[in-house]
């Protein structure tokens, strides 16, 4: 078969991996990798592969392990493989330890032949042939060969063999957060539990070796459509009206045979291809709790808000920094520029920012909206937005008008129509009522309750002093440290970010001061464990120091999650120590009235807080006790014992 560019090597192949746990397993391979020339950065890439298991675990099931990542530090795409004959436990969904471990090591832009090999090797894993080829093999060169001489470099996937005449017809479309094994697996799964049905199915792998897109007629003919995906599916209006199992990609992998089965009731209750509504039609992902979704929902908003309130809230700090606080009532730089005075200058950055600040609501709205119905919802859910920021109801009624059109959208889409108007619902009618009806939603039924209560919010915010400040920033600094990029971390910093859009120019607002609050507070986690890292170095393992050094640089840039690794180790001693040192900074920050205008970047933007001495007091006060508080828990028992090896992956779950 065709060259693989050397991805495996037998150098890369350990037969007899026996590390005691998944930290030494992954250790391993990665020092065959720099071994090899292929990382140049044994830390570094060492951290990627951590940042990725944090996302979710690696672990397929079946006794296969796939850690994965890109990362700048790999020079070329490889693997490295290891065979453990007792077991690492990657937390696979069926709890079987894995004993065929691949690690796949991608650059940053690699080219997309060498994806196209790695994409391959994720769908051959699923081939139970291939899998007891590797573990019977009885040389790392058997091994290397068996991986690099059986698939065609580029070659597509072979097609699920064609059903007969009336057989289920499906497609699927695929994709991880990576897309490099997942991707690529969940879409081998499908075509092989289609198969064991005589279904036929037609798998778009939108993945980092690109994507073929499934031709229209397929998708016409298709009776319905599977989505296991944890990123958003490109184009999702082609499959307008299909019968949908929509699913995260793990499912996509460890439970194919449910899917189809899910799909072709799905499909039968629909009755023949072709005859559904003309829209996207969705159901809830299985398994997940409304407040799952409706916590979806509110991120994905935010997710896309963020861009503009961080340009338009450092360049009115620019623009104040030029051209102090006055800078506010300049007039308009459009008739008044000059290119020489430093006034103008400011002018234009303050207004520039101002005019971004202006989108916050609209793009909050419009992609809540997004998130539940698609490209239909947006329309009505960015008016819907501007509506809120005319009637003064702010982010609040931004939430309220995103959620409201993408519901109203997600229901106006399952229509059944006249085939004859099918074709303009998506572009006129279904903007067109939605758009309506959310205006009057926002005009005349919800729009002044909410606004009264914004204003309400807002002065609030910009009347807290002493022990109101204090007390609301020591309950934002518990919520932060609480799950470190969970839930109630991501409550307390939307709510941070949202209450930035009102506070207009005033230097002062109270809302500064709380954004201000918990980017301290979300910082000090991370910082405090490194610290103690140094000061206590007998009371962590080597490769919680080792996840000490990143720390330092995760905290500094208000990565809150580079503390899980030492949560998900010793969570009794370091979440409360982490609370405990987050209440200290977000306390602190309030009592001195620091202000900060822009809602990420840590010590990077530190030119632009305001009170930035005490700023960095108060963050480097919970760090103090953040560290003091774990060593002085930790001490409390007898110390950690030392691993055989450093590395600096940690065993846990994906923090969302």
């Amino acid at each position: 078969m065709s060259d693989t560019s050397g991805l495996i090597t037998p150098a890369l192949v350990d037969l007899y991996l026996a590390p005691e746990d998944k930290s030494e397993a992954l250790y391993a391979l990665a020092q065959r990798l720099v071994a090899e020339g292929r990382v140049a950065d044994l830390d570094g890439f060492l951290a990627d592969i951590a940042a990725r298991e944090a996302q979710a675990p690696t672990g397929l099931g079946e006794g296969i392990g796939i850690p994965h990542c890109r990362s700048a530090h790999v020079t070329q795409p490889s693997l490295a493989f290891g065979r453990s004959p007792r077991g690492v436990d990657f937390d696979a969904p069926d709890g079987r330890p894995a004993d065929l471990i691949f690690m796949i090591a991608a650059p940053d832009g690699a080219d997309d032949e060498h994806l196209k090999i790695l994409s391959a090797l994720a769908r051959r894993l699923m081939d139970p042939d291939f899998t007891g080829a590797l573990r019977t093999a009885d040389s790392p060169s058997a091994v290397a060969a068996l991986v690099n001489g059986e698939e065609v470099p580029g070659a597509a996937a072979p097609a699920a063999p064609a059903g007969p005449q009336g057989a289920l017809r499906l497609v699927a479309v695929t994709s991880c957060p990576t897309g490099i094994a997942h991707t690529y697996m969940a879409a081998k799964a499908l075509e092989l539990a289609a198969a064991r049905v005589g279904a036929q199915i037609e798998v778009e792998t939108q993945g980092s070796a690109g994507s073929t897109r499934l031709d229209p007629s397929v998708i016409a003919a298709a009776d319905a459509v599977i989505f296991a995906h944890d990123v958003e599916v490109r184009d999702r209006a082609r499959f307008a009206g299909k019968p949908t199992v929509d699913v995260g990609v793990k499912a996509g992998v460890n439970r194919a045979d449910e899917l189809v089965a899910e799909a072709a009731r799905l499909a039968a209750e629909a009755g023949p291809a072709g005859a559904a509504a003309p829209a996207p039609a969705r159901t809830a992902a299985a398994g997940e709790h409304w407040a799952q979704r409706l916590r979806k929902y509110l991120m994905t908003g935010v997710s896309y808000m963020i861009p503009f309130v961080a340009a338009g809230g450092l360049l009115i700090a620019l623009g104040f920094a030029i051209g102090g606080y006055q800078i506010a009532s300049a007039p308009s730089v459009l008739g008044h520029f000059d290119w020489t005075s430093q006034h103008s200058w400011a002018a234009l950055l303050f207004q520039t920012g101002k005019t971004s600040f202006g989108f916050l609501v609209p793009i909050l709205s419009g992609f809540i909206a997004y998130a539940i119905a698609d490209r239909a919802a947006l329309a009505a859910g960015i008016v819907g937005g501007a509506v809120s920021v005319a009637v003064g109801a702010g982010f609040l009624g931004g939430i309220v008008a995103g959620l409201a059109a993408g519901l109203l959208v997600l229901w106006m889409v399952r229509w059944r129509v006249p085939q004859a108007i099918a074709g303009i619902m998506p572009v006129v009618v279904i903007p067109l009522l939605s758009v309506a009806l959310v205006g009057l939603l926002m005009f005349v039924v919800v729009g002044s309750p909410i606004a009264s209560a914004m204003s309400g919010l807002t002065s609030w915010l910009n009347g807290l002093s002493g022990t109101n400040a204090i007390l609301l920033g020591l309950l934002l600094g518990a919520m932060m440290a609480f799950d470190m990029g969970g839930p109630l971390n991501k409550v307390a910093y939307t709510f941070a970010a949202g209450a930035l859009t009102t506070a207009g120019v005033n230097p002062d607002a109270g809302s500064l001061k709380v954004m201000a609050a918990v980017m301290a507070a979300g910082m000090t986690p991370p910082l405090g464990l490194a610290l103690a890292t140094v000061v206590r170095k007998r009371l962590f393992t080597p490769e919680e120091r080792e996840n000490g050094k990143a720390a330092w640089v995760l905290g500094a840039s208000f990565i809150t999650e580079g503390a899980i690794p030492f949560a998900a180790a010793d969570p009794l001693r370091v979440i409360p120590a982490g609370i405990l040192g987050s209440m200290t900074a977000g306390g602190l920050t309030m009592a001195f009235g620091s202000t900060l205008r822009a809602p990420h970047g840590g010590i990077w933007v530190l030119p632009l807080i305001g009170s930035p001495f005490l700023y960095v007091t108060a963050i480097a006060a919970g760090t103090v006790v953040t560290a003091g508080a774990v060593v002085l828990l930790k001490g409390m028992r007898k110390p950690a014992p030392a691993a055989h090896a450093p590395a600096a992956e940690p065993e846990l779950v994906a923090a969302v």
